[in-house]
């Protein structure tokens, strides 16, 4: 395994990316095992299919994932790494390379990407614990993620 992660600092924290807001910081936190935090694009309905609104303007999803996924463990008990928001295109979106290999880099994040239907997965992010508003810009980009434990 092999994980990099760039040593940055918060105005008073060590380790933490600087893209870590406290909002989100404080979410991830009070996540436990089970739940899961959904990255939405430009174009994702943040408002209005989130519990708790998280905002992340002008930073993409992969940033984001490089900041917290060495902060936060990817859940061992399910087949999958992530859930993606399916393309009603023939070509995959680019970025769903960029998750993968940004998701193998650490535990638990060399399983499948499951893709769910638009409605599927507007239903699954009204029900996680936070949405996180990006300001992404390539399309159908959305993805959720699942807490795991620390061991």
């Amino acid at each position: 395994m092999n994980i990099v992660a760039k040593v940055e600092y918060t105005d008073m924290l060590k380790g933490i990316n600087r893209l870590i807001s406290p909002e989100l910081l404080k979410v991830l936190m009070e996540m436990g095992h089970g739940d899961e935090i959904v990255f939405g694009d430009a174009n994702f309905p943040a408002a209005s299919h989130a519990r708790h609104l998280v905002r992340a303007d002008g930073h993409t999803i992969t940033d984001l994932l490089d900041a917290i996924l060495p902060l936060f463990p990817l859940d061992y008990a399910v087949d999958y790494s992530a859930v993606l928001m399916e393309c009603n295109s023939e070509r995959e979106p680019v970025i769903w390379n960029r998750y993968e290999e940004i998701l193998t880099n650490y535990p638990d994040g060399n399983k499948m990407l499951v893709r769910l239907s638009k409605t599927e997965f507007y239903e699954r992010a009204g029900k996680a614990c936070c949405v996180v508003a990006t300001s992404e810009s390539e399309g159908f980009a959305n993805l959720i993620i699942r807490k795991g434990v620390i061991k």
